[in-house]
């Protein structure tokens, strides 16, 4: 999967400074990617800020400490959720589809028919769905984060729990440029991951219909498990490495 990942992206650059990229394929994919998963994403954001909303908001009255709820968040939906919801949609929204599609491809020859034609699948197919999914994830991060922030203040203010102007100092004063370039870094590499194993296991995939399903399954677990590890790590990175201000 690195060799692909590394491939992928060289193939795709090496294109682009060629004028050979296709830029078709890249927007059919951007546009399918979107439109199975902006909905869903936008679904279960919604969930998301008002679980946050909800915990953090009974902790900071017992505490005394209502009046921060806007800043912690604000900050728990840049660095976690926007993140974490973005990578659970494009590994099993995208990646299974992607998944499916290459699969079921090699499954009828069509990888074998491009390399007997000197195609290379890694640059015809791989690279536009890599590249695509890289800005799908900026926008489904910032979907994501808008929505959750959206849904948290409403629940937090339309509860009457702390007032509008509190609640929006708060944030302003403790949410950094920072956390939005940390939840956007993080959706890049989700999208990268995420995208090459669909891709791998798509390419891999062989015993008919019965494997396409057994590729799709083992790649959606699989960017699961590879990205909540990457997560841990960027998450604990950043916290020893950047000053917070907090």
């Amino acid at each position: 999967m690195t060799v692909m990942g590394v491939e992928a992206v060289k193939a795709g650059v090496t294109d682009m400074v060629k004028g050979r990229f296709s830029w078709t394929e890249f927007l059919l994919q951007v546009w399918f990617m979107l439109r199975v998963s902006l909905a869903p994403t936008i679904m279960v954001a919604i969930p998301f800020g008002v679980i946050i909303s909800v915990q953090i908001g009974a902790v900071a009255s017992q505490i005394g400490a209502s009046s921060f709820s806007g800043a912690v968040n604000g900050i728990g939906i840049l660095r976690q959720a926007a993140p974490l919801v973005t990578s659970l949609m494009i590994s099993g929204v995208v990646g299974s589809a992607i998944t499916s599609d290459l699969g079921a491809r090699t499954v009828r020859e069509e990888i074998d028919a491009l390399k007997v034609m000197g195609i290379s699948p890694i640059q015809r197919l791989v690279a536009p769905r890599v590249f695509a999914a890289l800005l799908v994830s900026v926008v489904l991060t910032f979907v994501v984060a808008m929505t959750s922030m959206v849904t948290a203040y409403i629940m937090n203010v339309g509860g009457g729990s702390i007032s509008s102007g509190t609640y929006m100092s708060s944030f302003v004063s403790f949410a950094q440029t920072n956390d939005l370039l940390l939840a956007q870094f993080k959706a890049l590499i989700f999208g990268f991951v995420a995208t090459i194993v669909a891709s791998h296991k798509g390419l891999g995939a062989s015993g008919g219909p019965k494997g396409v399903a057994d590729a799709v399954n083992q790649a959606v677990v699989l960017a699961v498990i590879i990205l909540s590890i990457i997560n841990l790590a960027i998450t604990q990175a950043y916290v020893m490495l950047v000053d917070t201000g907090l």
